[in-house]
């Protein structure tokens, strides 16, 4: 776990890019059936991730994507997608591009760190 507080909570995906998933806390399986307080809470974590992972990573482009058809409940996929990982431009469940393996994950730790001191001051 990355992150907690009272109506959300962040993850790691295991992947070769930067990639995070945020929760909302109480399950709910569709974005209407939260309260306002818990949506006004999500989307500014959403805002807050993309920023942090532009400003730390310098992606070429941020993947913000919510299916929620495997896992039924309201979460955001945050991805930093870079013109040499394996499926850009494709999304990360699509066709693979190519197989370089390169890791673009580097100071996960140190972004993670940014990432909550940025989400503890509401800093968007």
């Amino acid at each position: 776990m990355i992150y907690k507080d009272e109506f959300i909570f962040i993850e790691r995906e295991n992947s070769q890019i930067p990639w995070i998933k945020i929760f909302t806390n109480g399950g709910e399986k569709e974005l209407s059936f939260c309260d306002e307080k818990t949506l006004k809470r999500l989307f500014e974590a959403v805002l807050i991730a993309e920023k942090t992972m532009l400003s730390f990573y310098k992606p070429k482009k941020i993947n913000i994507a919510s299916f929620a058809n495997y896992v039924p409940r309201v979460h955001f996929h945050i991805m930093a997608r870079f013109e040499d990982d394996d499926f850009f431009p494709e999304p990360m469940w699509g066709k693979k591009q190519r197989n370089l393996k390169k890791d673009f994950c580097g100071e996960f730790d140190k972004f993670c760190e940014k990432l909550t001191q940025n989400l503890k001051n509401n800093q968007i």
